[in-house]
């Protein structure tokens, strides 16, 4: 704002503008033009009404009678116009008295400090901000967790329409934001694996600060933390200044009239403000004593209350005063004045009581700070340049000091000397010495001295000043350049020289040197004073005096300019040298006197009598020009008007108003918290004027119900601030010793009491709108506190909580059909409303709805389910779900009643809405999922039936169209049927059935079916092996096909499959899989039995052809012979190595191909040790049954060949040794080496074939 001072530059602006207003026309109506607002605007008149302005055409209207209406309407407009501004202008000069001089109040500090708000643009640049980053256009680097956070925050906050809601409400701050995003982040960082040296709460800070640097987006941080640091210190304190801007952008003043009031209200003179204060507050007591006498009260509720609503107006005024006397005057005097009722018209009974308060001389004590700077000495001629120089200085009476040398040819110093002294008038020498050259000289030679008597009115900047010299000083022209600033405590008021004359003191006209001295905030005394003396020769108590200004008095010789002080008894007559010294002290002692009566000086009542001068007395002190140009300009009225003669209620309810609506349009999310400087402007406004609290507190609920009602965010904890003053004050519990309650107040408190309770239930029915997010923190805690106190009935006995819960469970179930519908707008399913919808479509409109329900719940879990003063809110909000599901349900029931017949698209419906609700403990088997359940537990027993049907079938037509070829672990079939059987296993298991026993039901059903059709699988692939084996050679020329092993592999499939598919926890039902293994095993046995015996009858045959050499057969000697006889010519073959090749052959081509395609070594391994032990069985009993025959030579190779190559390729497949050397080995070993013998003595030789161990016969064949 522009300094006080500054207004004079404006002066000859100002002026100029007037005296266009007095050449302007003027209106006939006779409204008196805003003299603020023309002078405003710089143009020529004020206000005109239309039509008849110095530049008016023709008017427009039709006709005469309408535009005099038209006239009219405008005059009356303008005539409220212009009432409304003198009002505000009147309410501005009490505000700014308030700020210009607090007594009562101070800017608090302890208020929880206001947070920034955000705008729409804000909002809308922070979403473009958090795009820009999920697109990938920002340069934070992020993991995929972290984007995941981000988007999701993104589309559940950012995208919200409730946030939309909340900056337009102007409850929306960046703290906000950032709270909700780590609220939101904390689970997400909770359930992440944990990871070695990374702890939790460092990715979470890290988060954070990428969240900041996200939000903040390219501003430099420094500029930013600037901005929060200067928007920091004003939302704390506020100088004097910014407050007097505040509150004329609060109540519409413009920046002249601020500068016209501020001057000539002498805001910046505490005195005179101090002086205000002991006026009103003298006729306050004045107004309670005419109330008294007069019987004009307010209405109160028992007639008992006058006597004591004029005690309570006397006791705020005591206060007033206490708080006024305990203002500090001075570090001085200790007097304190006792008797704090005192108007200016002193009672007769009163005068007895005067020497209680009567002041002595040595309750005046002043304190002056000196300080003298001596600059320079001329005329110094007589010295020799180099001759040392030097001043002294002293105060008389106190100590000495010394300043530097200097040479005499330039005696120059600048040095500064400090002194205090009680004396008004001190005498002040000055020395001026040289340094003594003689040697017996014991002093320095004193050259001149100067004393000078200083008073506070002494001019301050530097003067020559002719010094006496000493004898024998042959400069008789010294001049000493000083200056002596004598600083005014602040106790003392003003000082001068004055003539004066009195009845009791002063009894001889003289002029003498007074003082005007503050002893208390009541308490003032007029001392006279001779130099050099602290005490005061005489004093004058201006208590209960009366100045003024008067004509000068006949038979008094000095003095120009005359007034006096009257007392009933005494008057004591002043006379000055000039007017402006005289203005100067009957406005000091005005103040000091606290007297009603304002004096005018009469050069101003002779300018008011001829209707102006040109100019004002150039002898006037400027305040008096101050008030001159005021006068002017239409604002005396306002200054001059009596504070007691308003009605300060209906002033303050306005101004309450009008501040209330600028801290809400001002840049902070302040929920209608006022900022401290606006508190301490309202909070000393009601304490100076009288506005009783409860008076305040009902204009402040009704003015934030309203805010609320139209959609402003306001802090419930505010409301029961204010609501909990009112209603102790209404039901006499006296919070601030008013004791009083008027029908007025009685009757505002219900209506608002209603007004409130019908806001707070609204606002807990829309709790997911006016707290959105759990935001402001503990808002939705601090209403149902509210809402508690507000169904009391009187402020000591507390609410039954039944009627609270009561209460509260009819909003909560309001809320959950508000909260249903909005979602369901927001679906969007009334589009479909009126045109044909296909089940297909509206059952993917269900599960889009099921999505937005479920994320509803969790929201209003994680945000609104804690509070903790209240534990049976968690209950009420189990409730409020259970009605908003039971919404759904209807929508979901009908979607569900027109899907096909065998539609399974169904479950991911029950699936989301199950997996929600069974870890929700609340909800898990509450009304809602159970009939979930009912809906669905026909739908998965159907399912079920018609899923065995198919598998059953699958199964049949799969093996009778078989072709075994190898897939996967399996065949087709039953790779099939185990995907089958796991799928739906698995399915029914994702559904998580919530009811114990219909779940262990599903699943008991689902093993048995599991273990039939594993049970059918493996009989089908039993009776398929036999079948094929049947069907294959006996020869040796049989080779196992791929088929075989698939059939073995789907035994182990099958196996593996059963342990999974079969096996349950209970006892009774783990039989189910011991069951099916045991089939398995026997199966699998079965099989082996089978392949073992085609094996054997593969060497039966092989054994057979051996069969035809047996010793005494026609054909074994018909054989030999003629293998004899065609040796002889020719190479024969050696007849029957051909059979033993072709059987080795067939066992080593059977054991590769199970080995490498059977997936069950120990299988494999049980087959080949039945395999052996079966054909060497069977070769050891084709010996015994020829004991008594000798072997053939060809028999006995062929089966020395088979027998040492079958052990061979058994051991190399991994038969134990103790299989191999069986008893029934070591016969037929045994066996064949003797007849190996007798065949070598027999025949010579067996060509290289024996049962010895030979590494040539391995490379036989």
């Amino acid at each position: 704002m522009l300094d006080p001072s500054s207004s004079e530059e404006e002066g000859d602006e100002i002026l100029e503008v007037e005296r266009k207003e007095v050449a302007a026309p003027k209106s006939t109506g006779g409204a008196r033009t805003s003299p603020g607002r023309a002078a405003d605007g710089h143009g020529g008149g004020g206000l005109q009404p239309r039509g008849r302005g110095s530049g008016g055409g023709p008017p427009s209207s039709p006709s005469p009678s309408v535009g005099s209406d038209k006239e009219k309407e405008d005059l009356e407009k303008m005539q409220r116009e212009e009432e409304e501004r003198k009002k505000r202008l009147q309410l501005y000069v009490f505000v700014m008295r308030c700020i210009a001089y607090p007594f009562n109040a101070k800017q608090p500090t302890d208020m929880a400090r206001r947070q920034q708000k955000i705008s729409k643009q804000q909002l809308q640049t922070v979403k473009e901000r958090f795009q820009l980053f999920l697109n990938g256009e920002t340069q934070i680097v992020a993991d995929e967790a972290f984007i995941n956070a981000v988007q999701s925050y993104y589309e559940v906050f950012l995208k919200s329409d409730r946030v939309s809601r909340m900056v337009q409400s102007g409850g929306c701050s960046a703290s906000d934001s950032r709270e909700v995003f780590k609220k939101h982040i904390e689970k997400r960082v909770r359930s992440l694996p944990e990871i070695d040296g990374l702890s939790k709460e460092t990715v979470l800070s890290s988060w954070i600060a990428k969240f900041d640097t996200i939000y903040r987006g390219e501003e430099d941080p420094r500029k930013h933390q600037q901005r929060i640091t200067a928007s920091a210190a004003s939302e704390l304190i506020l100088s004097k200044d910014q407050l007097y801007e505040m509150f004329q952008q609060i109540l519409g003043i413009k920046k002249f009239e601020h500068q016209l009031l501020y001057n000539a209200c002498q805001l910046d003179n505490p005195d005179e403000q101090a002086a205000q204060i002991r006026r009103e507050l003298d006729g306050r007591l004045q107004m309670a004593d005419q109330i008294t006498r007069g019987g004009r009260f307010p209405r109160f509720a028992s007639r008992e209350m006058e006597a004591m609503y004029i005690e309570e107006l006397r006791s705020s005024v005591n206060l007033l005063m206490a708080n006024l006397e305990s203002m500090p005057v001075s570090k001085g005097g200790e007097f304190k004045l006792q008797k704090l009722k005192r108007g200016h018209n002193t009672s007769i009974m009163d005068m007895g009581q005067e020497d209680e308060n009567t002041l002595s001389k040595s309750d005046v004590v002043l304190s002056f700070t000196l300080e003298v700077v001596i600059m320079e000495v001329h005329g110094l001629k007589s010295l020799a340049p180099n001759r040392i120089v030097y001043c002294t200085m002293e105060v008389e009476g106190g100590h000495k000091l010394q300043t530097d040398q200097a040479e005499a040819s330039k005696p120059t110093w600048g040095t500064q000397g400090d002194f205090t002294t009680t004396q008004p008038l001190p005498a002040v020498k000055v020395k001026l010495f040289t340094e003594s050259t003689g040697v017996l000289a014991l002093e320095d030679k004193e050259l001149g001295r100067v004393v000078l008597h200083p008073t506070p009115n002494s001019p301050k900047q530097s003067e020559l000043h002719k010094m006496t010299v000493s004898k024998g000083c042959p400069d008789s022209d010294l001049k000493i350049k000083l200056a002596i600033r004598m600083d005014k405590p602040q106790n003392m008021k003003h000082c001068g020289y004055l003539w004066a004359i009195g009845k009791n003191v002063w009894k001889r006209w003289k002029k003498r040197f007074f003082v005007l001295v503050q002893v208390s905030q009541y308490t003032f005394a007029m001392c006279s004073y001779r130099e050099k003396k602290a005490e005061p020769v005489e004093l004058l108590q201006l208590d209960g005096y009366t100045v003024d200004y008067t004509d000068p008095q006949p038979g008094l010789d000095g003095g120009r300019t005359f007034f006096n002080a009257v007392k009933e008894g005494d008057t004591v007559i002043f006379a000055s040298d000039d007017e402006q010294d005289r203005i100067l002290w009957v406005q000091a002692m005005y103040r000091a006197t606290g007297q009603s009566h304002k004096p005018v000086p009469p050069t101003q009542v002779q300018k008011l009598n001829s209707r102006g001068g040109t100019a004002p007395q150039l002898d006037a002190p400027i305040s008096q020009f101050y008030a001159d140009r005021a006068q002017k300009h239409g604002m005396d009225e306002f200054i001059s008007a009596n504070p007691c003669n308003f009605d300060h209620a209906s002033l303050f309810e306005l101004v309450q108003r009008l501040t209330l609506d600028h801290r809400l349009n001002d840049s902070y999310s302040c929920l209608g918290w006022f900022s401290p400087g606006q508190v301490f402007v309202l909070d000393e406004y009601c304490a100076r004027y009288g506005v009783r609290g409860c008076h305040r507190h009902l204009c402040y609920l009704s003015d934030l119900l309203e805010r609320a009602e139209n959609g402003a965010m306001i802090d419930p904890t505010l409301l029961h601030y204010s609501f909990a003053f009112c209603a102790s004050h209404v039901h006499g519990n006296r919070p601030d010793g008013i004791g009083t309650v008027t029908v007025e107040e009685k009757e505002r408190f219900e209506e608002i009491k209603e007004r409130l309770r019908v806001l707070l239930e609204n606002q807990i029915t829309h709790f997911r709108y006016c707290f959105p997010f759990g935001r402001p923190e503990g808002a939705l805690k601090a209403t149902l506190s509210l809402l508690e106190r507000v169904l009391m009935k009187d402020i000591v006995t507390p609410v039954p909580q039944e009627e609270v819960k009561a209460v509260i469970r009819k909003c909560l179930e309001q809320a959950a059909l508000v909260n249903y519908q909005r979602l369901s707008e927001y679906a969007k399913l009334e589009e479909n409303v009126g045109r044909l919808v296909t089940p297909a479509k509206k059952l993917e409109d269900t599960i889009r709805l099921a999505e937005l329900v479920i994320e509803v719940l969790q929201q209003n879990e994680e945000h609104h389910a804690e509070v903790s003063a209240f534990a049976w809110w968690s209950d009420l909000m189990v409730e409020h779900a259970e009605t908003f599901l039971c919404l759904y349900s209807a929508d979901m029931d009908a979607a569900l009643e027109v899907q096909p017949p065998d539609s399974w698209d169904s479950f991911p419906l029950f699936q989301l809405l199950n997996d929600f609700l069974r870890i929700d403990y609340n909800l898990c088997n509450g009304k809602f999922h159970k009939h979930l359940q009912d809906l669905y537990a026909p739908l998965v027993v159907r399912y079920v039936d018609l899923m065995e049907s198919s598998i059953a079938q699958s199964i049949h037509r799969g093996f009778e169209r078989e072709s075994w070829e190898p897939v996967n672990n399996g065949s087709g079939t039953s790779e099939d049927l185990f995907w089958k059987l796991d799928a739906l296993q698995t399915f029914i298991r994702d559904l998580h059935w919530p009811e114990e026993e219909f779940g262990k039901h599903l699943e008991t059903r689902l093993k048995l079916m599991s273990s039939d059709m594993i049970e059918s699988c493996v009989k089908r692939t039993r009776a398929a092996f036999e079948a094929k084996l049947q069907k294959s050679s006996r020869a040796t020329d049989f080779r196992v096909p791929q088929s075989i092993c698939t059939m073995f592999n789907v035994m182990v499939d099958a196996k593996a499959q059963s342990a999974k598919l079969c096996a349950m926890d209970l006892g009774q039902e783990r039989q189910y899989h011991s069951q099916i293994d045991n089939l398995i095993e026997e199966t699998v046995k079965e099989m082996i039995t089978l392949l073992v015996a085609k094996f054997v009858v593969i060497l039966e045959s092989v054994l057979a052809k051996l069969s035809r050499y047996d010793e005494g057969t026609l054909f074994s000697s018909f054989l030999s012979f003629t293998v004899k006889a065609a040796s002889k010519y020719v190479d024969v073959p050696k007849p029957g190595m051909d059979v033993a090749d072709g059987y080795v052959t067939f066992v080593r081509h059977s054991q590769d191909m199970l080995r490498e395609k059977v997936n069950e070594e120990v299988y494999i391994e049980r087959l080949f040790d039945q395999w052996y032990t079966s054909t060497m069985n069977l070769i050891g009993t084709w010996l015994t049954d020829r004991m008594d025959l000798q072997l053939h030579v060809y028999q006995l190779k062929i089966l020395i060949r088979v027998v040492k190559k079958k052990y061979r390729d058994f051991r190399l497949q991994g038969v134990l040794d103790s299989t191999l050397n069986s008893k029934m080995y070591e016969t037929v070993r045994n066996r064949l080496t003797l007849e190996e013998a007798t065949a070598s003595v027999r025949e010579g030789g067996m060509q290289g074939i024996s049962m010895k161990d030979s590494d040539e016969e391995d490379n036989d064949n």
